[in-house]
Formats: structure tokens, sequence, C-alpha cells
């Protein structure tokens, strides 16, 4: 693909952006680009995901509502027909001879933001800000997906020995996606897998040759069921949802922090109650707790459940506690580290190289990582930099396209690289 290609294409995809399970056309449309190409195997839809390992999908009709604006927005019907029941995502393979079989993997939903409108955001001047209101690629994630296909072309070009998979991975954002991609099959032959993230607080012309430091992380819905009652004139004969909810979030930034490395809490929603003469009945919270290890994530995830409980019970109401989505941590390998700064040092409009940083947040390519390092294969989560006017996860994010390009020519030569080696 040309520089026009790969912005065109990363465009397309910013202005249709679809959170977990639900990138219909999404998919369709990598399925388009990917169907064109000389590939030997193409695995779209439940083909690429693990039976039984998904959760957070939502009900049919929600299901069916984004189904068809897909459809409405020009997704292909046989390609929306085998990614029904929210089974998104797509597996590309390219055969190439001898050598080691290398994966890459892109994220590609979006989040629930409302993108912005206004004139300086160059999306919206340009006329290609989100048409599905109240979400938005706000994390790059378009420009995962079209680096994916540009990387593709790329070895298709080139004199690469060996098998690369690109694995188009739904449901980041949430946390949910990579287990059951992990889970698949398809990444248990893989002797390397590199992963990419854009931005990340690191300029244009930066590349991190392997990313570290990910915070292993569980995200957790908890309802809290009491009994309503008259606030003003018999508020003894509740059991109050709201006060359990409450005492619960309280006690749970309380939760004792270990000394045996960094942990996190949060509690990003609360909903509930009917008015406020009612004693709620029925609250529900969504949160989170993270790790800097994985044993770490499950002290604070083990000791959030305890909050939870007594809460519930201090306030005689009942509790449904539920996982939403979970990730482990993971490290990147020094010897692919090696590989894509070497690759980096080569590459022109790069113009400055970390070895490694610390993301500081969560990722589910964890899952691939480390599915792939049990399997004693290598792995590593590159950045590539790009200045974005807005932070992640704002309505006013946007990247650099032509930073796109270089993603593309620093993971395509590493992979050419890589595939020199035996594993």
């Amino acid at each position: 693909m040309t520089a026009d290609d790969l912005r065109e294409l990363r465009r397309d995809l910013h202005k249709h952006p679809e959170p977990a399970w639900r990138e219909f056309y999404t998919t369709a449309r990598i399925v388009d680009e990917l169907e064109t190409r000389d590939l030997d195997a193409l695995y779209v839809g439940p083909e690429v995901l693990a039976d039984g390992d998904r959760v957070g999908v939502p009900d049919e009709e929600e299901l069916d509502e984004w189904m068809e604006r897909a459809e409405a927005a020009g997704a292909r019907t046989d390609v929306l027909d085998r990614l029904e029941g929210g089974y998104t995502g797509a597996v590309a393979v390219v055969e190439r001879g001898d050598g080691p079989t290398v994966a890459l993997r892109v994220d590609i939903d979006a989040l629930p933001i409302t993108e912005s409108s206004a004139e300086d955001h160059y999306p919206a001047s340009e006329g290609f800000r989100s048409g599905n209101e109240g979400y938005m690629h706000a994390c790059g994630h378009d420009a995962h997906t079209t680096i994916g296909i540009g990387v593709l072309d790329a070895i298709l070009e080139s004199d690469f020995s060996g098998t690369l998979k690109v694995c188009f991975q739904p449901g980041e954002e949430r946390i949910v996606g990579g287990e059951p991609m992990a889970k698949s099959g398809h990444l248990d032959d893989v002797d390397y897998l590199l992963a990419v993230h854009v931005g990340l607080d690191h300029p244009s012309g930066e590349i991190v040759a392997g990313i570290d430091g990910f915070l292993a992380v569980s995200q957790f819905e908890a309802a809290f069921v009491g009994e309503s009652a008259h606030a003003g004139a018999r508020p003894e004969e509740g059991d109050n949802a709201m006060q359990a909810a409450a005492t619960a979030v309280e006690n749970l930034y309380g939760i004792s922090r270990h000394g045996d490395g960094a942990t996190r809490v949060n509690v990003g929603v609360i909903e509930g109650g009917t008015a406020s003469n009612i004693v709620a009945e029925r609250v529900g919270i969504e949160g989170e707790v993270r790790g800097e290890t994985t044993e770490l994530m499950e002290y604070m995830y083990g000791k959030a459940r305890r909050v939870l409980r007594s809460a519930a019970e201090m306030h005689g109401c009942e509790t449904e506690i539920h996982t939403a989505g979970q990730a482990p941590s993971a490290r990147s390998d020094d010897e692919l580290r090696a590989v894509v700064a070497d690759v980096a040092r080569g590459t022109d409009g790069v113009t400055s190289i970390l070895e490694t940083d610390h993301l500081g947040g969560s990722e589910d390519a964890t899952y691939l990582m480390r599915r792939v390092q049990e399997n004693d294969g290598k792995a590593a989560y590159v950045g590539v930099g790009t200045d974005h006017p807005g932070g992640h996860h704002t309505g006013t994010f946007d990247v650099d396209e032509a930073d796109i390009g270089l993603g593309v020519e620093v993971l395509s030569t590493a992979i050419v690289e890589i595939g020199k080696r035996r594993p």
C-alpha cells in the first residue's frame, strides 16, 4: 500500500469505531483488504477465538444493532454472517518457505468516548470524525489495524523466509479479546511475537524497542441488591443498596498496598437508584484492580472481593460479583528488543530509540506474549511514537498519519531480520 492508501484506510476505520465484540464493520473492512492479497490462509471470526473464553459479550439486541449499523455503512453481508454472535477479528497467514513462525498482533476496537467536533480537531476538520456518535478511536487502534495491513504487504514484497501471522485482535479496551485469541491455537506454533502501540506519550520519530512495566489487571462488576422503602416514612424497612455501594467504594480505596510492588484500584462507574425519596433497591459499580505482577493483581482482587461482600453484608444486601476482563503482566524479551532497536537505527525517520520503557498501564496483548513465551518463544511489545494533540482516551486524541508508514517499515524490516533466525 502507498502512503496515501494507508492514510485512506486509517481514516475509513476512524470513521467507523466499534467497541469490543461489535467490530463488525472493522473486521469486514479488514477482510476486504486481506482477500485481495496472496495469502496462504485467512481465518475470520469464530475461527480465531477459543470456544467458551469470551466475556463481556453484549446481548443479542445490541449485537444486532451494531450489525445493522455495519451493513448500512457498507460491510459485506457474507462477511457479517461469519461474525454472528459478536465473533470478530481475523488472522492472516503468509508462508514463505523454511524459517521461524512470526506473529504480529494489532488490536482493532474503539472506546465509548464522544469525539471532539471542534474545528481544530483534525478528523473533524478533514471529514473523518467518528460516525458512530459516542464511540471513538481514541487510542490509535485504527492506526494499529492499518499498520498490520501495511506490514503484511511489505512482507509479501520482501525476501522474508518463514511464516507470518498477522493477528487482528478484538476487544482490547475491555481486556476481553486477548485471552480467547491466545487460546485459539493460532499462537501455539509461533516462535516470535511482536505487538505494537502508537503514541504512549512518545513523540513522532521515537521507537521503543520493547516495552515492559505492564500492570496486570482485573476489571469487575458488582451489583448490590437490597429492599426498597419510603425514605421519609419507613426508611428502616429498606435494605439500602446505595449505602452498600458507597461503603464498598470507600473501603476499596482503603485496601492496603503491598510491599512487593505497585498496586492500583479504581471505581469508574456507579449506577442505580430511582428517586431521592426511595431507598435504593439495586446499585451497580464497575471498577478494576491492578498490580505490578500477576500475583499482586490477584492479591488486590482477593481483597476487593472481600470488601464488596462485606459491604453488602453490613447493609443487609446481597451482592453479585463478575470479572469483566482480565490480563496478566508480561515482559519483552531482550533478544527481540535488540532486533527492533538495530532495525530502528537504520530506518530513515527514526530520530530516537529507547531500548525499553514502562507502560504504567495494562494490555491484554500480554496473554499472547505469555502464550508464546510459555512455548519457549520470544515476544516484544513495540512502541511507535506519534505526536498526539490530546491524551489517550480523550475526545481530542489523534495520530500523525506519517508515523503509520514508519511503524510499517520498522516492524516489517524487523520481521525480515527475525526470519533469518532459527528458534
